[in-house]
């Protein structure tokens, strides 16, 4: 019996169903990784950061989430090489799938029940997406820009509903504006934290402002 379209689970009804004690058997989800590229590049190698914003609420399947993976990644590899990008999936498909199997051949009232105990069994599992929520994130040179734009575009055409490619204001993957980072930069404030960078504070022991 093959999967049921995507149709058939898009909207978000009821509560959520994670795996658990409660819920098991569940398959593991589709998806091979979130974070793909230059992932140790610094703070200021990778400054431009292009998101695709969901326009809907709604739910994405966990091989939805792949296919946009592998099309973005495709492009991005071949335009901007390993060390010019770093792309980074912003959802994470938790919420578990039922379906209730039914039989479709000749003699199959005799093996099934119909809408008997009809709670079904795990088949598979979602991403809940709300209104602009960032989907997928990458970081890039000034030169790729456009080409992470139209990465995320074309990965955009895996899912449903709308989405939309923006370019961020923030520096990275961090949550300081190019202009908060440039002027905390010359003040000497900046912390390195891996991919990401913060504003140090002016809290704390002395001999983290004496250095």
């Amino acid at each position: 019996m093959g999967r049921r379209p995507a149709r058939c689970y898009r909207i978000c009804n009821g509560k959520p169903f994670p795996k658990s004690r409660y819920n098991r058997g569940v398959p593991d989800p589709k998806i091979r990784a979130y974070d793909i590229g230059h992932k140790r590049a610094k703070y200021d190698e990778l400054p431009i950061c292009v998101n695709l914003v969901s326009k809907e609420l709604e739910q994405i399947s966990s091989e939805a989430l792949e296919a946009a993976r592998v099309a973005a990644n495709k492009m991005l590899l071949a335009k901007c090489k390993k060390e010019g990008y770093h792309l980074r999936m912003r959802v994470h498909p938790w919420h578990v799938l039922r379906i209730n199997k039914m039989l479709s051949c000749a003699g199959a009232d005799r093996l099934q029940t119909g809408m008997r105990g009809a709670f079904g069994k795990p088949t598979g599992k979602v991403a809940r997406v709300k209104i602009d929520q960032v989907l997928i994130s990458v970081r890039t040179k000034e030169e790729f820009a456009e080409f992470a734009k139209e990465a995320l575009r074309r990965s955009s055409m895996k899912f449903p509903g709308r989405q939309k490619v923006m370019v961020s204001k923030k520096m990275g993957f961090s949550n300081l504006t190019h202009a908060q980072f440039l002027e905390a930069q010359k003040e000497g404030k900046i912390k390195a934290d891996g991919a990401f960078c913060r504003i140090r504070r002016e809290r704390g022991p002395l001999s983290n402002f004496l250095k």
